[in-house]
């Protein structure tokens, strides 16, 4: 991890809500933007901006996530999702997240991510699925 990476930057990245990011249990005319999607939306708005200060050969995980998702975004809307970074503990990098449509905001949360070497984290994935095996 470079040392680029500091408490206090940020980046915002915006999402179309297309039909893949909505639910469709409540009918199609109330296809809105779901809670999953909008987790795996800060996750990959978290990651992708710690691989601007990644190594060669790292990335990062989810390790942790705390979100509200207080208002409906309808499919054919847009929502920017803001991180900005709270602390960085050794690995360890803490987000707080906010979210808006074009009329308010629809979330917010806190979202902790570790930095992970590739070649290392291969070889305990293979070593686990090797015990799964065996069991």
């Amino acid at each position: 991890m470079k040392s680029s990476l500091q408490a206090g930057l940020t980046k915002t990245r915006r999402f179309d809500i297309d039909e893949a990011r909505t639910i469709d249990f409540l009918g199609e005319d109330l296809r809105v933007y779901g809670t999953p999607m909008f987790v795996r939306d800060i996750e990959w708005t978290c990651r992708d901006f710690l691989l601007e200060h990644a190594e060669a050969g790292e990335d990062s995980v989810g390790i942790a996530i705390e979100i509200s998702h207080g208002a409906a975004t309808p499919l054919g809307m847009a929502v920017d999702i803001t991180v900005t970074v709270t602390r960085v503990e050794g690995r360890q990098v803490w987000f707080d997240v906010e979210a808006r449509d074009a009329i308010e905001e629809i979330g917010r949360g806190k979202h902790g991510r570790f930095m992970v070497a590739l070649d290392r984290l291969r070889q305990r994935v293979a070593e686990k699925v090797g015990a799964a095996k065996e069991h």
